[in-house]
């Protein structure tokens, strides 16, 4: 559906939000509207452009919120600030692991034969790369978790690829370079295609985590609803001014030159323009299209590219969009988005794949149903515990906390504990799990939603995957 520029501007006008504000307000302020119905206590954290979600006015004093809603965004305030709170020990702790693994790294003998026993799959996974795209693409998922230097050296010397760039993004919201995302092409000269790949969250960036958590919401007329994390990890708004949204988002935005030293990159404005400069302004890449995948948080922005790449008329561009395949990727918009982007993406063939790995919470989040508006779209590629591979619409258990579902999850979650000391047995030593996965393992036995995340068992059924 295309949107002229009188279009923009008349919309411009009937663009509307919901934002759930974690950092204002306190936990007493939520208990009060939460037990007390108290909905004056509900202006310090909740705000809203209209009468969305059974509002009569966009003060949260003259609110009607039934018990589900206020259950849910109860729960999304009070872990967004706990993570909030426990961000400097995250970084921290992210600093030392880094360095024990750097220094570990940098050293041989009885250092490097202890890292390689711990470590080991960090690396042989890139090595078995084996010339399929989605192979290529969950391993390029993975790897985007790395440091810029790990990833050309990986993409250069192990894959025999050209890497093109990296970009550590600006977050106006978080105020902080929390978007990472890089660039590699098959050879330097007369490519086949460029894959843009994301990152996903960092396991020690409380940024990446209150962002999966988040419930707020930006709507654009004639395109739906979408997930203003994640938009703001695009770099495409902030909500401490919510009519940044509209500048970004419902005005066609100029070519930006970008230099990384001394600008704000932005993620979404950054890969665009590079994309651009590689396929449309060099003769010489007149056969290439590009390719854009993510795990996780990365899936999420891997799918909004290409649909903030259409809101902005790219329409040459998106001809040279090749496929888009997400792995354990969020809800990032509801149905409308859905009927949007459908006839781009999955006709006159489908370019776009979510693959799911059996009780992965995060493909289930935020939560699909009457109370919230979050659909998935596209194709669903659904892989069990066994690795059988079934094409479905949506996952089992959408919503995750289904209770006919919660014996079955810790049952999965003990064999996946086990199957993980056996599988070099099963499969060959390709597959041997390292000591960190198995304590991710471990961790399941109690949230079972949270280890079946790894992007290992998204490798794992990537290659071990068959038709049930």
């Amino acid at each position: 559906m295309k949107m002229d520029g009188s279009m923009m501007n008349n919309n411009e006008e009937r663009c509307r939000y919901e934002i759930v504000r974690a950092e204002r307000g306190s936990i007493a302020d939520v208990l009060r509207w939460m037990l007390l119905s108290d909905n004056h206590a509900a202006d310090a954290f909740l705000e809203s452009s209209s009468t969305e979600w059974s509002r009569s006015s966009s003060s949260s004093s003259d609110v009607v919120y039934d018990d589900d809603k206020r259950w849910v965004l109860m729960m999304s305030v009070i872990i967004r600030k706990f993570i909030g709170a426990m961000a400097k020990p995250m970084e921290w702790s992210g600093w030392v692991v880094e360095y024990f693994l750097n220094l570990l790294s940098l050293n041989g003998q009885l250092l490097g034969l202890l890292y390689n026993l711990i470590f080991s799959d960090a690396y042989d996974a890139y090595d078995a790369y084996d010339g399929r795209l989605l192979d290529l693409c969950i391993l390029a998922s993975k790897l985007a978790y790395e440091n810029p230097s790990f990833i050309a050296n990986v993409v250069t010397h192990h894959w025999n690829m050209h890497f093109l760039d990296f970009f550590n993004s600006w977050n106006e919201f978080h105020k902080d370079w929390s978007t990472q995302v890089f660039l590699m092409c098959d050879t330097p000269i007369d490519p086949n295609f460029i894959l843009v790949s994301f990152r996903g969250t960092d396991p020690f960036d409380a940024h990446d985590w209150t962002t999966d958590f988040d419930y707020s919401w930006y709507h654009i007329p004639n395109v739906g609803k979408l997930h203003m994390g994640f938009l703001e990890a695009l770099g495409l708004g902030n909500r401490a001014d919510p009519s940044t949204f509209s500048k970004h988002l419902l005005h066609i935005p100029p070519i930006i030159h970008h230099n990384h030293d001394d600008e704000m990159i932005t993620a979404y404005h950054a890969v665009r323009h590079r994309l651009k400069t590689l396929l449309l302004h060099q003769p010489h890449n007149n056969k290439a299209k590009f390719i854009v995948t993510g795990h996780s948080l990365g899936g999420a922005l891997a799918l909004l590219f290409p649909t903030i790449l259409l809101v902005h008329h790219e329409y040459e561009l998106m001809q040279r969009l090749q496929v888009v395949y997400t792995f354990g990727q969020p809800r990032v918009g509801d149905s409308e988005l859905g009927r949007f982007m459908e006839p781009h993406l999955n006709y006159p063939i489908p370019r776009y794949f979510r693959l799911v790995y059996c009780n992965d919470l995060v493909p289930r989040i935020p939560y699909d149903n009457t109370t919230f508006f979050f659909k998935h779209f596209g194709k669903c590629l659904y892989f069990n515990s066994r690795y059988a591979l079934h094409n479905v619409d949506e996952e089992p258990n959408r919503n995750y906390f289904g209770l006919r579902y919660l014996i079955p999850e810790y049952m999965n979650a003990w064999w996946e504990l086990l199957r993980a000391f056996a599988i070099t047995y099963m499969y060959g030593e390709d597959y041997k799990e390292t000591w960190c996965s198995i304590f991710l393992r471990l961790i399941g036995l109690a949230f079972p939603g949270v280890s079946a995340h790894s992007p290992t068992d998204y490798l794992n059924s990537v290659r071990l995957g068959s038709y049930a």
